[in-house]
């Protein structure tokens, strides 16, 4: 019972402690990061070239990237000529080094030191790898031992001290450099090979939704714990920016939601972004050496903004219809009043055919929006959730694995849900106000229209990742 409790105190820990992000690579899960140090020593070319792969490329390509092998392979991907003519580049030496990541997952860093004869005064240098990968690329190129540069393209020392330590200000919008060029004068003696430091160790940040996969031995207090915990984080997760907040709750305004189609809405995001973790997942696994993983969340970002503006652009189209319908029915009314003293009967029939409308409109609301409405809010997967696939993957916890997915996405859903809620007594309460008919008449059309936008704005984000 004790050990029970101090796991019980260890995951509230997790929850009330741990960072908003729990990656333990600082540039994202996705990332592949380059930096390419150049050294003219003497009359020889030094190129230091470092790779440091977050966690989902490692578990993709790390068997391969730290084989001894691997350094001849990569010397293809990078081009150095001098005075116009492509030199060969010679390993001289090689160091990979394992650091524990997210999730119980690794990063990767491989350093490779190459070298060529400095015969020239003109040096171009161009970096191919990864080039379809999204993270950090930096050159530098710097002269000792009697060599001398006389313009460079590149500054001489690195921003990242060799992608050991990112600046935190461009964390955001990384350095994005793979060519350098350059005129020197080269020594006359051949100068030594850079001297490869040493890799500290990477703060391990082991909070977070990624740290529930990590534990030992689960006993099913500790299992039903950590879902709790998981559903957690989903919810916290649907508060950062995105998961389609403003148009859940304008969609269930503009289309006269009931409680009942928030909570259909909520299901529909669960199944969304569960089925887009695996399907990532299974891309990641299976697919790795022909699709990019991360090249596929602007092509989800797409359909999830066409989705909205088609949701947007139905919903407006509906209540325009109502309105006119509803304007020709009180001019038929006036008419009919004027002919025909015994108004009452008509005014009983009017009323049942404008509740068969109305029933009509939740029945259309149900049909065609909700499901791409959920769609839209839970389309794009939360990196963390597939971090969390994939260790339950490498841990051999696949169980465990997706029953935390499933809880995660439960958990966003249900802040969805909460939202959808809040709107739909809102327009309630809001409507029972002594307020301008035609304002609350116009508050439908005014929802539809803002989902509109908000998938425009979507859509005009995704094109250009996809173009």
């Amino acid at each position: 019972m004790r050990a029970f409790f101090s796991v019980v105190l260890a995951l509230a820990a997790v929850v009330l402690l741990a960072p908003g992000s729990a990656s333990a690579h600082p540039l994202g899960n996705f990332t592949v990061n380059r930096y390419a140090g150049i050294e003219i020593a003497g009359d020889r070319v030094y190129v230091h070239y470092v790779l440091d792969l977050a966690e989902i490329p490692t578990f993709q390509v790390g068997d391969r990237v730290r084989s001894r092998a691997y350094p001849a392979r990569l010397a293809d991907e990078l081009e150095l000529s001098l005075d116009g003519k492509i030199v060969p580049l010679r390993v001289v030496e090689r160091r990979v080094a394992m650091q524990p990541g997210a999730g119980g997952l690794e990063t990767l860093r491989l350093d490779v030191v190459y070298t060529a004869r400095a015969n020239g005064t003109e040096l171009a240098f161009a970096d191919r790898a990864f080039a379809d990968r999204i993270g950090w690329r930096e050159v530098t190129l710097s002269a000792r031992d009697g060599a001398r540069i006389d313009a460079a393209s590149v500054p001489s020392s690195s921003a990242s001290d060799e992608l050991r330590s990112y600046p935190e200000d461009l964390l955001r919008s990384p350095l994005d450099v793979s060519v350098a060029t350059a005129t020197f004068a080269p020594g006359d003696a051949s100068g030594a090979p850079p001297a490869l430091r040493a890799v500290d160790a990477r703060k391990h940040q082991g909070g977070g939704f990624e740290a529930l996969i990590e534990r030992g031995d689960i006993s099913l207090g500790v299992l039903l714990l950590s879902l709790l915990v998981a559903m957690f984080w989903g919810a916290a997760h649907a508060l950062t920016p995105g998961h389609g907040k403003a148009m859940v709750a304008a969609y269930l305004v503009g289309t006269r939601g009931t409680p009942r189609h928030a909570f259909m809405l909520g299901g529909a995001v669960t199944v969304a972004h569960t089925s887009g973790v695996f399907a990532i997942g299974i891309v990641t696994l299976a697919l790795s050496q022909f699709i990019v993983p991360e090249t596929l969340y602007p092509w989800l970002t797409l359909v999830s903004g066409l989705l909205v503006v088609a949701v947007g652009a139905s919903v407006l189209r509906q209540r325009l219809g109502h309105r006119r319908a509803a304007s020709h029915d009180r001019r038929e009314d006036g008419r009919h009043d004027h002919d025909h003293p015994h108004d009452h009967s008509h005014d009983h029939d009017h009323g049942h055919h404008h509740d068969h409308g109305h029933s009509h409109d939740h029945d259309a609301l149900t049909s065609k929006g909700i499901l791409g409405v959920g769609i839209a809010a839970g389309l794009l997967p939360c990196p963390s959730a597939l971090v969390v696939l994939l260790s339950a993957i490498a841990l051999h916890r696949i169980g465990l694995g997706l029953a935390l997915i499933l809880a995660f996405s439960v958990g966003l859903a249900a802040t969805i849900t909460a939202i959808g809620l809040v709107a739909v007594y809102a327009r309630r309460a809001f409507s029972r106000l002594s307020l301008n008919g035609r304002v609350v008449q116009a508050l439908p059309a005014v929802s539809a229209v803002l989902i509109l936008a908000v998938g425009l704005v979507i859509t005009a984000k995704a094109l250009p990742g996809v173009l």
